[in-house]
């Protein structure tokens, strides 16, 4: 106990600021609390809380309780009495007043003002469940409910209007959506609301006038609500959002003309086709995949061509609509049975030494696969078995087709950088632009696109959109329709430094936020949180630290 009160006695100089004030009576150390009885001087002059004149006239005392951070693992309880001194100044509204000890005691506060500022830090930071739950590791007790009043009680920072604003969305829940603002200087957000609405915009801009510049994306709301409420601001495009709106299009492109994606594989001679196709069909024929694939068609078939609707089919068979569609377009049951690409595996490369082996007359599976050890392949044996099974029935060995590209990677090998593509994508997309004119139209326009935005030039942009709407391909044709109509902030994006890479940043703060609170906080919350932690991170950035000795 003599060790643990030698601890506290030198800590109590940090912890009581203002020693000229206070006097320490006596500190109790238990293992549940440390407490301090301390008192303040009588004699001191204090202020008046009501006009701020110095009194010594003193009225009578009394105690105030006061919790502090925890010391040496312990809480810390401050038993302070004060004075209640008469006002002198027969003006003053205030006939007695209690005197405050500055950077001690807050009035109507029963926490010190470095355990006030605890708690509202890790409630910034936590939240509810989760700063109370902090809170009692650090020896405080403190509900949830208390750690959100305490965070709701914290002003806001006063706001500035920026000369740089950013505008974007953010899902809220469901079909609900908030907009956030974003100072594109300090890159600091705001303020944010629910809705996404021009009008609502456009009051925010009037009444915080000033705004020079607003980055936003190619929405027609925030583009509607930035002219009502700032008309001389200049309203910039963003080009992410820009590239990524024709990533669409010619991802939808790509869909249209799926007919032509094969073109992208490498042409296969007759000399270099497997010899036992017909086989493998009839081993697909044998199968009982093969067997029901086969039926279906046949009864399929034999009912449509009576000129039954498929709906009527579907319902005697009882299969899906679409099923008898697909089934009553095919021209043979093998169309219907199509096998998706193997994928590659760890045997691949082993493939031809166990068909050498296999002709030479080994037929083990376990000793291909202990000689395949040897080799260095590190697979299972099971891999092995599957792979030889297709020998045993004079079947080739099953190996890995190329697929053709789906739309989505077709679209990626158009929009990206011809620098930046694989030897693999640089040697089919010539091949698929040749087959198919229209993915060429589109890869050309692509490219200029991309020219532009590279060079900051914005003066071919005209033309550009002019050719995009003439391009006889609907979802250029409508896009080039959006772009013109806001072709002065399009222009303002490609040309200009500004971006709103600050508001995607603090968007994927906001989306963090809600994931911390499961969703259920509010608006009001949010909007405490988002602007507050900002804040907060800056703060302690900002903080010079320690140099080493």
């Amino acid at each position: 106990m003599t060790g643990s009160l030698w601890l506290c006695s030198v800590e109590l100089v940090s912890l009581l600021p203002q020693l000229s004030d206070v006097q320490v009576v006596s500190v109790e150390v238990s293992d549940a609390v440390v407490a301090v009885r301390a008192r303040t001087r009588s004699g001191e002059p204090a202020g008046c809380t009501g006009c701020g004149q110095l009194s010594e006239w003193c009225h009578s005392r009394y105690a105030r309780r006061l919790a502090d951070v925890t010391l040496a693992g312990r809480p810390l309880r401050i038993d302070l009495s004060v004075r209640r001194l008469y006002c002198e100044n027969t003006t003053c509204p205030k006939a007695t007043f209690a005197e405050q000890v500055p950077g001690l005691t807050v009035r109507y506060q029963r926490r010190t003002p470095r355990l006030q500022c605890l708690v509202e830090d890790i409630g910034v930071v936590l939240a509810g469940r989760g700063g109370s739950r902090m809170l009692r590791i650090l020896n405080i007790r403190l509900s949830r409910v208390a750690v959100l009043s305490q965070l709701m009680r914290v002003p806001l920072p006063p706001l500035v209007t920026p000369r740089v604003l950013g505008v974007d969305d953010f899902a809220l829940h469901g079909g609900t959506y908030g907009t956030l603002l974003v100072d594109a200087t300090t890159r600091l957000p705001l303020t944010l609301w629910e809705g996404r609405d021009a009008e609502q915009l456009g009051r925010w801009l009037r009444e915080h006038p000033g705004v020079e510049v607003a980055c936003r994306d190619g929405s027609l709301t925030y583009r509607q609500g930035i002219t009502a409420g700032a008309p001389e601001a200049v309203q910039i495009s963003d080009r992410f959002h820009l590239w990524q709106g024709l990533s669409r299009r010619v991802q939808d492109i790509a869909s249209a003309h799926r007919s032509c994606l094969p073109a992208a594989l490498p042409t296969v001679s007759e000399d270099d086709r497997p010899p036992a196709g017909e086989t493998t069909e009839n081993a697909a024929a044998g199968s009982r995949a093969g067997r029901h694939a086969q039926s279906l068609f046949e009864a399929v078939q034999a009912l449509t061509r009576t000129g039954r609707s498929h709906s009527s089919v579907a319902r005697e068979l009882g299969l899906d609509r679409r099923t008898v569609g697909k089934y009553a377009r095919a021209r043979t049951w093998q169309e219907v049975m199509r096998r998706p690409p193997r994928k590659p595996s760890t045997l691949d490369p082993y493939l031809d030494y166990l068909r050498q082996r296999w002709d030479e007359g080994q037929h083990s599976a376990k000793i291909l696969h202990e000689e395949l050890q040897t080799k260095g392949y590190l697979g299972h044996y099971q891999r092995v078995k599957m792979a030889v099974a297709p020998l045993r029935r004079g079947l080739p060995i099953d190996e890995p087709r190329e697929r053709a590209p789906s739309p989505r990677e077709a679209a990626r090998w158009i929009t990206t950088h011809p620098h930046r593509r694989s030897p693999h994508i640089n040697e089919r997309l010539p091949r698929l632009l040749e087959h198919c004119p229209e993915l060429k139209l589109t890869h050309d326009l692509v490219r200029r696109f991309a020219t532009m935005v590279d060079n900051r030039d914005a003066a071919p942009l005209p033309g550009w959109l002019s050719d995009l709407a003439n391009s006889g391909l609907a979802p250029l044709a409508g896009l080039a329709g959006a772009l013109h109509e806001d072709r002065h902030a399009v222009a303002q994006g490609i040309t200009t430094s500004y971006n709103s890479g600050v508001n995607e940043g603090r968007i994927t703060d906001v989306k963090l936020q809600k994931r911390l609170m499961a969703g259920r906080a509010g608006v009001s919350l949010l909007r405490q949180r988002v602007v507050l932690i900002a804040h907060l991170r800056r703060r302690h950035a900002n903080r010079p630290t320690l140099s080493p000795r």
